[in-house]
């Protein structure tokens, strides 16, 4: 968040979209130099885009209502996504010989952006047809906005499933279902007017691979961040002992590349001690139990198994828990009650900080209460530090390197670690990565709503949580391993 969230603002208002077609067109021609001088995409390759092709053209020939559902698993993905809809789509549509209007669509986005990306934002949003939502609370302008635009739109509506990115190409956050509640609130809005459309939800996958292995770079971090972090050298026992602990991996004894062993220890290490330091931190100055005798969290890690002493897991078992224990400390403080997954109990965490900072009643206060307003804000502020350092590991399982020790892999979890202790220290959280990238877009298989009606008027929760599994099992069917 940027310093204005120090001091109480007038309430967040609803910006309603507005689309606008010569920005649209401007932006089209632009969008490749944008990109290459914005993010660390040299590359962009697209995969199945003759299904998105079929899907807009039944779209515009009044067939069905599309819900594109993508992927998030970094902050670049706005322009990934801009490339498939702007470029990728009407050139293969033109390869097919299948007429194709004006390929755009609306979306959803987090109200916060325009805070912390730039105020100019909240304009070309609205001007290209974005739909703004507090994610904390039932939004109900935005989700009315959103369900009239997916029903009568003059595009398809667009919106990330799993609620923010979680710097993991390889691993899908649990998604919120908000996705899936549209989509049957689309199709009884259809059926109740009498209207022929079918209502789909289309998957589309987004990640990311770096062009040239960044592996030097990855090393001159890690060494940045263990003395940032005040780890001493270890003696050459000491390192050969863990690196024999934690060598269970075949793909990492058999790796070609010589210091991929190395780094992966140094990599172990230092999130250990990370967690060793913010373990104190809580004991000592919140008075928080983390002793890991109990059971394992409810909101967390699942229980451990007959793998329970696998040094992978156990780390994974600690973070979770202090995961949850640094929630319950900004919880105690806003009086929120520590319910849903790690994910539902940030979004409320940062509603109830918004609602302190973002108030009704600025214009009215004296000097005073107004003074007293930005002590509430300032410490609302200081607050949300403790989900802030939440959220960007919600997805983190302890085994993710290991599994596949991937460059990618290896330099996703070194940077969430650099997003860490650049939290601690105070510093504005760097977006830079480690080298160019190429991003790859891969469209999905339809999932047809209209047909899951009946199950849903019968059994809402379930149809929900049933749809939501399904978008889920074929997003994660779009990743590309190896």
């Amino acid at each position: 968040m940027a310093s204005i969230t120090n001091r109480a603002q007038p309430a967040l208002d609803f910006i309603p979209p507005n689309y606008s077609g010569w920005l649209r067109r401007l932006m089209q021609p632009l969008m490749p130099a944008v990109t290459a001088y914005k993010t660390d995409v040299a590359e962009l390759e697209t995969h199945n885009v003759e299904t998105l092709v079929q899907q807009y053209r039944d779209f515009e020939l009044g067939k069905t209502r599309i819900l594109l559902a993508f992927r998030h698993p970094n902050p670049t993905d706005p322009y990934v996504l801009s490339h498939l809809l702007w470029r990728a789509l009407p050139q293969t549509a033109r390869k097919l010989g299948t007429p194709m209007g004006t390929t755009h669509a609306h979306f959803i986005y987090d109200r916060g952006i325009p805070l912390w990306a730039g105020s100019y934002l909240r304009w070309v949003f609205s001007r290209l047809g974005g739909v703004p939502i507090q994610r904390g609370k039932l939004d109900l302008m935005a989700l009315k906005t959103a369900r009239g635009l997916l029903l009568d739109g003059q595009f398809p509506l667009a919106a990330a499933p799993e609620g923010g990115n979680n710097g993991h190409n390889e691993i899908i956050s649990p998604l919120e279902p908000g996705i899936a509640q549209l989509a049957f609130w689309c199709a009884e809005d259809i059926a109740a007017a009498g209207r022929p459309e079918s209502v789909v939800i289309l998957p589309v996958g987004i990640q990311y691979q770096y062009l040239n292995a960044p592996w030097a770079k990855l090393e001159k971090l890690m060494t940045q961040l263990e003395a940032d972090s005040g780890i001493g050298r270890s003696s050459q026992a000491e390192m050969t002992n863990l690196r024999q602990m934690l060598m269970s991996s075949a793909a990492l004894a058999d790796s070609p590349a010589g210091n991929q062993a190395e780094l992966y220890v140094r990599l172990y290490r230092l999130a250990e001690h990370l967690l060793t330091l913010m373990e104190g931190y809580y004991r000592e100055f919140y008075g928080v139990d983390l002793d890991l005798s109990g059971e394992a969290i409810a909101n967390g890690a699942a229980q451990l198994d007959d793998r329970s002493a696998e040094p992978n897991a156990l780390l994974a078992e600690r973070l979770h828990r202090l995961m949850n224990e640094a929630l319950q400390v900004a919880e105690c403080y806003f009086q929120v009650r520590p319910k849903g997954s790690f994910i539902d109990r940030c979004r409320k965490l940062e509603q109830a900080g918004w609602d302190r900072i973002f108030r009704s009643d600025t214009t009215s206060l004296s000097p005073v209460e107004l003074g007293l307003a930005n002590r509430v804000a300032e410490e609302a502020d200081l607050r949300m530090w403790h989900m802030r350092l939440v959220e960007r590991f919600v997805a983190v399982t302890g085994c993710y390197v290991k599994e596949s020790p991937s460059v990618d892999r290896f330099a996703e979890t070194t940077l969430l670690l650099r997003d860490m202790v650049a939290k601690i220290k105070g510093e504005v959280v760097s977006q830079a990565l480690l080298g160019k990238q190429k991003a790859i877009v891969t469209v999905g298989e339809p999932i047809e709503v209209s047909s899951r009606l009946d199950g849903y008027k019968q059994k809402r929760r379930s149809a929900i949580a049933d749809l939501t599994k399904d978008l889920s099992t074929e997003l994660e069917s779009l990743i590309i391993t190896g």
